[in-house]
């Protein structure tokens, strides 16, 4: 296994001036962002002649190889929510959101072709989140499924064409977003060979779901993880559970859940980390800092710290003494 950086980390600075980061503190990889508008890279410039090659060889000339491709900004508009709360990302009519959506991925999906990056990480969307209770719509989750098989499976079918995987990232207030949506979601696009997941123990803990079960009901859909921790703050679970109030900053200190650096949370990394290993993933586990309470530079250097001493670096090999037979 390897340790990758989300160059988002810093989204303020150069992709270059990033890179050093990364590669100065021993991460091995990085995952870089390919909404529009991100400020580090440019998709349409980047498949304009050679241009792609030539990020690709400053990443390595930094010692590094590029993890995965994140989408999480404009992936969302494919599902919706088409509201004015995502204008920022792209104004326009509804069907306009959704061209947009559809197009940035496939985009996303011919410059991972270009780079050789096997996956595009994005959020899966949601129209109407609320229609995952059967009241006061019982049909609402039906129509959200077709939506979802229509809308998506055109980007699948195009995903497939360039060898590439949507890397879907299960969080709340999208379709995909625990164990049963995702086999559902599954099901109903007839287990496509694009889609895929990309694990963040994070978000999967703070919705109460069982991280180690989901790596153990997904296996082989897992293609890249998102090294996020989350701390369960008990003491404040009896205001609102984990669904409380969520307004007025991810800080607050009321909060019934924090998201932290690897190790400073609630996810048991070494049982996570052999549940992944085997199941069969040995891929990247790409650091992304969304802490509430230290600074990027102290996540930087102890997360790898932390994580260094955790990965597994070869299966074992079996016994031939009289005691195991395998």
């Amino acid at each position: 296994m390897k340790i990758g950086f989300c160059v988002v980390n810093y989204s303020e600075k150069p992709l270059e001036e990033v890179c050093k980061i990364a590669a100065e503190h021993g991460y091995d990889a990085v995952e870089l962002p390919t909404y529009t508008d991100n400020g580090q890279l440019d998709v349409q410039e980047l498949l304009i002649g050679n241009n792609a090659k030539k990020m690709k060889k400053m990443i390595e000339d930094h010692g590094l190889f590029i993890s995965a491709l994140s989408n999480h900004a404009d992936s969302p508009l494919i599902m919706g929510p088409y509201s004015a709360g995502m204008d920022s990302v792209c104004p326009g009519t509804r069907e306009e959101k959704i061209r947009f959506g559809q197009e940035s991925m496939i985009r996303s999906a011919r410059l991972a072709a270009e780079l050789g990056v096997s996956s595009v990480v994005a959020f899966s969307g949601m129209e109407n989140y609320g229609h995952i209770n059967d009241w006061p719509e019982p049909n609402g989750w039906k129509y959200e499924e077709e939506q979802f098989a229509e809308k998506w499976g055109y980007v699948f079918d195009k995903y497939k064409e360039y060898g590439v995987k949507v890397a879907f990232e299960p969080h709340p207030n999208n379709i995909v977003y625990d164990t049963q949506s995702t086999l559902r979601l599954l099901e109903v696009t007839d287990y496509h060979e694009s889609f895929a997941i990309n694990l963040d123990p994070a978000n999967i803990l703070f919705s109460g779901i069982d991280v180690n079960q989901f790596v153990d009901e997904l296996k082989g859909r897992i293609v890249t993880v998102h090294a996020k921790d989350c701390e369960i703050v008990k003491h404040n679970l009896g205001k609102g559970g984990l669904n409380m109030y969520m307004q007025d900053g991810w800080g607050r200190l009321d909060r019934s859940f924090r998201f932290r650096i690897p190790g400073w949370g609630d996810v048991d990394w070494k049982r996570l980390i052999s549940e992944l290993f085997i199941t069969g993933y040995d891929g990247v586990l790409n650091y992304e800092h969304e802490d509430v309470i230290m600074s990027r530079a102290d996540g930087v250097k102890k997360t790898i710290d932390f994580l260094r001493p955790l990965m597994i670096d070869a299966p074992y090999e079996g016994r031939t003494d009289k005691l195991f037979t395998k």
